[in-house]
């Protein structure tokens, strides 16, 4: 009785990417945080990203992954796909009130990637330091087809939540625990399948966010060459990423003139490749460290979760291609 007392389940966290699906379910057993369940399903290759064939498969993938496993309840923390929303970061308008989501669609309107309707487009900001906005948008209809996929698979949204939000969290949850972290400004890299999610934070306070089309697919070669062309492909993608990274930083640090990044995280594991975080760290001469969720959990029995540490990095079996199985949105977003 005691134990059930102290213990708090956090809902379940559902990472829904173009590549891949990952779930996980966290509790706050009192001492620290541990795993009730998880799992991952990698999309088939001759199914297309966002397709109807895909949402088909995503309904049957969670499916399969919920009612197999041990997770408690059904109210679920999502997140919109990286490459499904736009983000953008500008000066404060001059108006507040209802007026204030009036005036920063119509400064983002022309940028955006899709129809620029208002009534079509749902829109988040948040106001970050230096009088400055971080907004992010998607279309209404996408929202939709996410909504049909979790209704139709019997769970219960809690909310959707946003990859940099989840970002955070698994960054201040694991890896900000110390007094002088509530203050640092860190740039927090995670490189998943297809690209690579970059936060820059004040502990809890989300500063600035972007996504980069680079990720483990490209930098993978670097990893596992089997050949002189994929060596060249990976280093090639090495210096693009870090340009960006770089971008990312100048970019920063125009808006907030008297910040400064204190260090550098990768969001990722054990088995990610020490001479890629070194480049980069180096590059943007900024001290690093990696960040592993995984290791800042208990995890009792990963076999049967599916949450294997031999599996979270790029493994290559007769089976299995190359990927990288990145679990710190899903953690993130259990954690919302």
């Amino acid at each position: 009785m005691a134990w059930f007392l102290k213990n708090h389940t956090y809902s379940i966290g559902m990472d829904i990417g173009g590549d891949n699906l990952k779930i996980v379910q966290l509790a706050d057993n009192g001492d620290g945080i541990n795993l009730i369940d998880g799992g991952y399903e990698n999309r088939p290759v001759s199914v297309r990203a966002g397709s109807i064939e895909w949402q088909r498969w995503a309904i049957e993938a969670i499916r399969q992954v919920t009612t197999s496993g041990k997770f408690c309840g059904k109210d679920v923390t999502a997140a919109m796909p990286a490459s499904e929303v736009f983000i953008d970061h500008m000066r404060m308008p001059k108006t507040n009130g209802a007026e204030l989501a009036g005036a920063i669609f119509s400064k983002i309107k022309q940028k955006l990637p899709f129809e620029p309707i208002r009534e079509n487009t749902m829109l988040k900001y948040i106001e970050t330091e230096d009088n400055n906005v971080l907004v992010m948008a998607t279309e209404r209809k996408i929202i939709d087809r996410h909504l049909a996929i979790y209704e139709k698979t019997g769970l219960k949204i809690k909310s959707i939540g946003v990859w940099p939000i989840a970002l955070t969290n698994s960054y201040t949850r694991f890896f900000g625990r110390r007094k002088t972290d509530l203050q640092a400004i860190v740039m927090l890299v995670c490189i998943e399948s297809s690209c690579t999610n970059v936060v820059i934070c004040r502990h809890k306070n989300l500063l600035f966010a972007r996504s980069i089309p680079i990720g483990a697919k490209q930098l993978n070669g670097q990893i596992y060459p089997k050949s002189d062309e994929d060596s060249s492909n990976s280093e090639k993608a090495i210096t693009r990423l870090v340009f960006e990274l770089t971008a990312c930083k100048r970019q920063f640090l125009s808006m907030h003139r008297n910040a400064q990044i204190e260090r550098l995280v990768f969001l990722s594991d054990e088995a990610m490749d020490k001479d890629i975080c070194t480049a980069i760290a180096k590059h943007l001469e900024m001290p690093a460290q990696i960040g592993d969720c995984l290791a800042a959990v208990e995890v009792t029995e990963p076999w049967r979760f599916g949450i294997d540490r031999r599996l979270c990095g790029p493994v290559e079996t007769s089976v299995q291609k190359k990927e990288q199985i990145n679990w710190t949105t899903a953690f993130g977003l259990s954690l919302s």
